[in-house]
């Protein structure tokens, strides 16, 4: 069976989830595109990279990126470390011919995603862009309803991706508040997720009206840096700046004709991982909250009068991805899984050549979106969003 070595970059959160799915992915998808090979791990030191590679199972450990990059055996690099990171690995590693799967947001600006989506497509690497939430059997449940029309045409589009483990002004000051690594706050940290499934369900963005805030404008730097999220204050600890944004608010033209709106926050008490949308059509409509992620909301418009209303579909064997999780219904999709799909769609895309997405032009575009919020919210006007011509781009880079 053909294999695919990994060499992961980060060995945080967002490593550990990773890791997992290249462990567990044969035990899902059997048999798998390529059996993963957890090859090398890379993290901020010698120490913490040696730790990690015991701890998620990989084979060696370094604490200089390059290293993994510049490695012959390794097929896959994964980034997974903060967002100042991902252009520079990524533009090293599809220069060498390296397949890439890179957290989000792809990038801090539109301008570096762009130097990462040529550089992809200069390689002729395959290259993912890891919006796990769109890969939940309920949300890839709901886009085949759109398809099939069985909502009719789109009129609108509600989201929100809300949480409170930075609402307490006393929780620290990790990279996620500092513009110079996150590029921004609330909207690349969880407002990115929202309009990838925006992209997905309803089309592009044609222009966006925007308000970003900034509520708590320090936090205590005892958390040395560290990815903490919801960590209490370290006593006599001092306070640093906050240069982002707490809070995104959006209205959203789509360039199909439908509207709609984002809100995304992370000082929102009382939600964890509230990340919803709602979909209004001609014929139907759609809801989905993924702290209910094995739940589909759905409305017809053909229902009889006395039986309108919302009814629950559990996701299970019948719905997308359900061969390969649980045999029946509602017995609990968790975000493990997501990544454990997302691993298998991104070797099948290696081995088989399939298209893979979101990729780094879907990156890219949800990065000039995020310009365009940013730059609406400047003007207090609406902002108009460039349309990646991939094309074009794709020429330009060769």
């Amino acid at each position: 069976m053909k294999t695919l070595r990994i060499g992961l970059i980060g060995a945080g959160f967002m490593g550990k989830a990773h890791s997992l799915a290249y462990a567990a992915l044969p035990m899902y998808f059997w048999p798998p595109p390529a059996m993963p090979i957890r090859s090398v791990i890379a993290d901020v030191n010698a120490e913490l990279a040696a730790e990690a590679a015991v701890r998620y199972g990989y084979e060696r450990s370094t604490g200089d990126w390059r290293r993994v990059v510049d490695d012959p055996n390794i097929d896959v690099i994964d980034i997974a470390t903060p967002n100042d990171l991902h252009a520079e690995i990524a533009v090293a590693a599809a220069t060498v011919g390296k397949h890439i799967i890179c957290e989000k947001p792809l990038a801090r600006t539109g301008e570096e995603a762009r130097g990462m989506y040529e550089a992809g497509c200069a390689a002729g690497i395959v290259n993912m862009v890891a919006f796990n939430y769109r890969r939940t059997p309920a949300v890839a449940l709901a886009k085949r309803y759109i398809d099939e029309g069985a909502i009719g045409q789109v009129l609108n589009f509600r989201g929100t991706y809300l949480q409170d483990w930075s609402a307490d002004p006393e929780s620290p000051l990790s990279w996620r508040f500092q513009k110079s690594i996150a590029g921004s706050g609330a909207l690349g940290d969880i407002g990115t997720h929202v309009l990838d499934l925006a992209r997905y369900l309803v089309g592009e963005v044609a222009s966006v009206n925007s308000m970003l805030r900034t509520y708590i404008p320090k936090r205590p730097t005892g958390a040395g840096g560290l990815d903490r999220l919801g960590a209490g204050r370290l006593a006599g600890t001092p306070w640093g700046i906050v240069d982002v944004d707490d809070e995104v608010s959006t209205l959203l033209r789509f360039g199909n004709g439908a509207v709609g709106s984002i809100e995304a926050t992370r000082n929102a008490y009382g939600r964890n991982n509230f990340l919803t949308f709602e979909l209004h059509g001609t014929e139907g409509s759609i809801v989905f909250n993924y702290e209910r992620r094995d739940e589909l909301q759905v409305c017809f418009a053909d229902d009889p009068d006395d039986r309108r209303g919302f009814r629950t579909v559990h996701t299970g064997p019948a719905h997308p991805y359900g061969d390969a999780l649980w045999p029946i219904p509602a017995l609990g999709i968790g975000y493990g899984d997501t990544k454990i799909i997302e691993a298998n769609d991104l070797f099948r895309a290696i081995v088989d050549g399939t298209p893979v997405s979101p990729d780094f032009g879907d990156g890219y575009q949800v990065a000039l979106i995020s310009d365009a919020i940013v730059a609406s919210a400047e003007s207090d006007a609406w902002v108009d969003v460039p349309m990646l011509d991939r094309s074009r781009a794709a020429a330009h880079a060769r």
